[in-house]
């Protein structure tokens, strides 16, 4: 049945039979491509009551791993999507496998027809020789193989937090994660699925001002570094920066932008959006975790 339901990576999965579309959805499609702490894939449901009734033009300008994204683009098939994230890195990795699919499996298989024999002793050998290779030693690679690496070692990583190290070059530099994989590092019908919807998809690297000149019935979902944040994405985000944001989102009539709210800094925020609140947790180290506010301010149509 998979063999009817794939089809080569130039046909879009919304060209699939309705039945075949649900499946291929329910068991590839609701995926990102990595770990992305912060991500707002179990935070999803939260916001399914107050997303638009249809979305024509959509724009992400702070992407990292793009749960919402997928919701986006399985559920309402805009005809105009842009994607943008300040880390250049990250984005290399969409737009290598938007531009350059073949090589940039080629690229990853070889990292992990390498990687799946060893012990778990040498992996983790593996993984820091690799991360010090990406980190010094990147400069005669082409941007596929450079993109292809960094996919790597984040699936291979600690839990999703990319951080930045002064031993790392100021690139990435996550320690190693738990290496148990069995048989494969990552999915590829998922990576199938993002070559295809990807190429309806304005992949951009910029400061979120520079990206959110669109239509006016444009959705925005904005999801910004977290306030107070112990993570490192090389970019600070400051309270006034995030005071720049939400005069822009309301100044929009579709529009969300979520965020840690544990110390109620935004409820000193002057706006018309609505606001809600939920309880989350995070993973903090290996087994931990910690109790956390979020808050969701929206406007929808």
């Amino acid at each position: 049945m998979l063999g009817d339901i794939l089809h080569p990576v130039t046909e879009t999965p919304r060209n699939l039979f309705p039945v075949e579309f649900l499946y291929f959805i329910h068991n590839y499609m609701n995926k990102p491509l990595f770990m992305w702490a912060g991500g707002k894939t179990k935070m999803i449901k939260h916001y399914l009551p107050h997303m638009p009734s249809e979305v024509k033009s959509y724009c992400e300008p702070f992407f990292g791993g793009g749960a919402m994204f997928i919701h986006v683009m399985t559920k309402y098939n805009p005809d105009r999507a842009v994607i943008n994230d300040i880390n250049q890195d990250i984005m290399r990795i969409y737009r290598a496998i938007k531009t350059d699919y073949k090589n940039f499996i080629t690229f990853v298989d070889a990292l992990e027809s390498k990687y799946l024999p060893l012990s778990k002793p040498d992996r983790k050998k593996m993984y820091y020789e690799t991360r010090y290779m990406h980190a010094w030693h990147y400069g005669h690679w082409c941007n596929t193989q450079e993109a292809a690496t960094l996919y790597f070692l984040l699936k291979t990583g600690f839990n999703g937090v990319y951080q930045l190290n002064h031993n790392t070059n100021g690139r990435y530099g996550t320690p190693a994660g738990l290496l148990n994989q069995k048989d494969k590092v990552y999915d590829r019908n998922v990576l199938q699925w993002w070559n295809n919807v990807l190429q309806q998809t304005e992949i951009c690297s910029r400061d979120w001002k520079d990206v959110v000149d669109m239509e006016d019935d444009t959705f925005y979902f904005c999801d910004p570094p977290y306030r107070q944040s112990f993570a490192n994405y090389g970019h600070s985000f400051t309270d006034d920066m995030c005071k720049e944001l939400i005069q822009f989102c309301d100044s929009k009539s579709n529009v969300m932008l979520c965020n840690r709210d544990d110390d109620e800094w935004f409820a000193d925020q002057h706006h018309t959006m609505n606001t809600t609140n939920f309880d989350a947790n995070y993973t903090v180290g290996r087994k931990g975790k910690k109790e956390a506010k979020e808050i969701l301010l929206w406007k929808t149509a």
